[in-house]
């Protein structure tokens, strides 16, 4: 038998040190039968693109790693960065405790299968056993099949160890994998209250690791590839071979700096996640987190989470210092020792969603990747335009050649919606881009443009530094419609609308697109056709494309209604006795509302803003609040049925009642319908849609002219 006995720890995405589920089985007892450890990090070509680290005349044996779609670099030169430094920092912690780290590349039971023969060829060693942590994409469990297939021919002990991503354990929400609800608001429900959920961290331990191997049992890289002993050469070597085919990339603005400014790695994660409780930022978060500039109006812990660098329980252990008043690190941080807060309770919020959608990985497997998503189980089955002439329609217009040219334009941050061209800007040069504003990127690209979401949902694979499969793929499925969104195709945002509401002055869509600075209007900022010819030709842009041919023109005005409104309501805050706004109130300031929206049956869902399909404004408007509006934060328009103003009612729901004569409203408590008795509910927090009419429920303050704002709804790309 070998005098030692290795045992082989595959690092994936749980690079950190601390609350590390193998690393504490390891420390916290002194049976575990090892003479040494060998932790490992594998790069899977088919991942990560490899040929960077090719010896000189050498061939790479593996394809590019690109995507099946966009065919684009499925990790882009941010995440190589960021990641390369997550590691180099637990390969100097793990020196530092007197262990170490090597990096091979390969497929990972490829690699796996020669460290088991070269230690065996040895005659001084055996890998006693190969350990790792468990994930739930498609692609990872191949892997662990893979890898458990080699370890039994060899007879080697494969164990997969469940690792802590979850804020709430997978073991612990007590809903079997099938029977995870396909709303997420069921979901939350189900597990509050959430402070009281989270597993305790694992403790700190200085006890040692079990030894490094020597050089002489630690095999080399196969052929033909090198590995650097430096994080600067390895980060060029992962960096070298991702060149864009994109002609015309946008140009990253000299004066701007990025809002993800870390650096990779558990010791960045640490001091990110104590400077936002220190500063206030983590109390704040609710009130911040729709921000488009700036570091701190979000939590950016998102990259560390999607590495492992950080998890979400050592985020909530953090919280609670904060609110229990129990580390005096904290002691000056506003919110210590007062309980739980909006902002504290909002960033749970986002954790759970982060873990909603992993479970919903693993409870739709491969359907994260398809094109009519989720829903593909209900027979969904949308045909997306493509660039792709071999799987487009027949009669698919525009055409793929031109849907592609559409698709470059999207990347390049040229489309012509100053929103979203700054986010598609922001992303390109930085790898980050706000919550907010991906939301509207996916929803112009899904919703507005039509195209194959995958496009999109690569791209970001591609570029953003925080990177999760899981919360990407659903996440842009929920935005396309084809994922857990109980509104489906009905939520739509208006990119312009949300301009106004979250970048007011239209700062961030002039810091990303230089070319709009000129302008002081900001509808001009936002969509640069709308400007007079005099402003195009003063700041050179008569021929430029965003406003020659922008790819989707809106027609909307700065006071945020359809330009075909008949009455000019005045923007401002509504209260609950009906005053606000700039022209105090009366009957067009509205303020909380039992009932959202009132549509006849045979009137298709409004997207946006008053808009039907096709243009056509609806009018007279009937607003009011919602539960989950279409534009998340937004306002909802329908027509008013039979010609009837809108109106304002309180209380609880109750059953409709009908006028004695069609279109003549009857009031109950919280209920009003008027027209044809043929209104069903649709409650939008559970989708039960019986009609095309709907009917929303929800709370929500007033707002000038409007009867009252949405509380923001579930969706986008959370936390960051």
């Amino acid at each position: 038998m070998p005098a030692s006995r290795v045992l082989v720890y595959l690092l994936r995405r749980d690079l950190r040190l601390a609350d590390n589920p193998v690393f504490h089985r390891l420390t916290s007892t002194s049976d575990h039968g090892f003479t040494h450890l060998l932790p490992i990090v594998v790069l899977p070509p088919d991942q990560i693109e490899t040929s960077g680290f090719l010896k000189s005349d050498q061939t790479c044996p593996f394809p590019p790693a690109k995507s099946r779609v966009g065919k684009f670099w499925r990790c882009g030169p941010h995440r190589t960065k960021f990641f390369a430094e997550a590691v180099w920092d637990l390969k100097n912690t793990l020196s530092s405790r007197q262990s170490g780290l090597i990096i091979r590349i390969g497929p990972p039971a490829d690699v796996v299968r020669a460290i088991i023969q070269h230690l065996q060829s040895s005659g001084e060693a055996a890998v006693a056993a190969v350990w790792m942590t468990d994930d739930v994409p498609s692609e990872e469990k191949r892997q662990q099949d893979d890898i458990f297939a080699v370890c039994n021919s060899a007879n080697v002990d494969f164990t997969l160890i469940p690792d802590e991503k979850y804020y709430i354990d997978d073991r612990d929400v007590d809903i079997a994998t099938q029977e995870l609800p396909d709303v997420f608001t069921t979901y939350r429900k189900s597990q509050e209250p959430l402070r009281e959920k989270p597993r305790a961290v694992y403790p700190d331990t200085e006890s040692s690791l079990p030894p490094f191997p020597p050089d002489t049992l630690i095999p080399p890289q196969v052929m033909p590839f090198q590995i650097p002993d430096d994080l600067d050469t390895f980060q060029k070597y992962l960096e070298k071979p991702l060149v864009f085919d994109l002609p015309n990339p946008p140009v990253n603005p000299e004066d701007v700096k990025s809002a993800h400014p870390f650096l990779g790695g558990e010791q960045s994660a640490i001091e990110r996640l104590r400077h936002l409780v220190k500063s206030g930022a983590a109390s704040s978060y609710a009130d911040t987190r729709n921000g488009l500039l700036g570091v701190d109006f979000s939590t950016k812990l998102s990259a560390f989470l999607c590495l492992g660098c950080l998890t979400a329980r050592q985020i909530h252990s953090e919280l609670v210092k904060l609110e229990d008043g129990t580390d005096e690190m904290y002691q000056d941080a506003p919110g210590y020792g007062q309980g739980e807060n909006n902002g504290t309770k909002s960033i749970r919020l986002e954790l759970l969603w982060r873990d909603y959608m992993r479970l919903c990985t693993k409870k739709f497997g491969a359907k994260l990747f398809a094109a009519s998503g989720f829903r593909e189980v209900d027979g969904y089955n949308k045909k997306w335009k493509t660039a792709n002439s071999d799987t487009a329609s027949p009669d698919q217009d525009p055409s793929p050649q031109k849907i592609g040219e559409i698709i470059q334009r999207f990347l390049q941050g040229n489309t012509g919606m100053g929103l979203i061209d700054a986010s598609q800007r922001e992303l390109f040069a930085t790898g980050y881009t706000s919550n907010r504003a991906r939301q509207n990127v996916a929803s112009f690209f899904a919703k507005h443009l039509d195209i194959d979401w995958r496009y999109g949902a690569e791209w970001y694979e591609c570029m953003l530094v925080d990177y999760d499969v899981s919360s990407n793929w659903a996440n842009w499925q929920y935005v396309a419609g084809v994922g857990n969104d109980p509104r489906g195709d009905a939520r739509i945002f208006n990119p312009v609308k949300q301009a106004f509401d979250y970048d007011k002055q239209g700062d961030y869509v002039r810091t990303w697109v230089p070319e709009v600075r000129g302008f002081d209007n900001a509808e001009n900022v936002f969509q640069a056709w709308t400007a007079t010819p005099e402003e195009l030709e003063k700041l050179n842009l008569k021929n430029n494309v965003m406003v020659t041919d922008p790819l989707k023109k809106i027609d909307f005005t700065v006071d945020r209604k359809p330009k075909s409104q008949r009455r000019p309501f005045a923007r401002g805050r509504g209260s609950s006795n009906g005053r606000g706004g700039r022209r105090g109130g009366g009957t067009n300031s509205f303020g909380r509302g039992g009932m959202s929206m009132h549509t006849q049956a045979q009137m298709v869902p409004v997207p946006m803003d008053g808009m039907i399909p096709g243009g056509l404004p609806t009018s007279p408007p009937m607003y009011g609040t919602g539960g989950m509006g279409y534009d998340q934060q937004g306002y909802a328009w329908s027509p008013s049925p039979m010609g009837i103003p809108p109106h304002l009612h309180h209380g609880a729901p109750s059953p409709h009642h009908w006028g004695a004569n069609a279109g003549a409203p009857v009031v109950s408590s919280g209920w009003v319908s008027g027209g044809p008795p043929m209104f069903n509910e649709y409650n939008s927090m559970h989708g039960n849609l019986h009609q095309p009419a709907m009917h929303y429920r929800g709370r929500g303050n007033g707002r000038g002219n409007y009867l009252g704002r949405m509380p923001q709804g579930r969706g986008g790309y959370m936390p960051n």
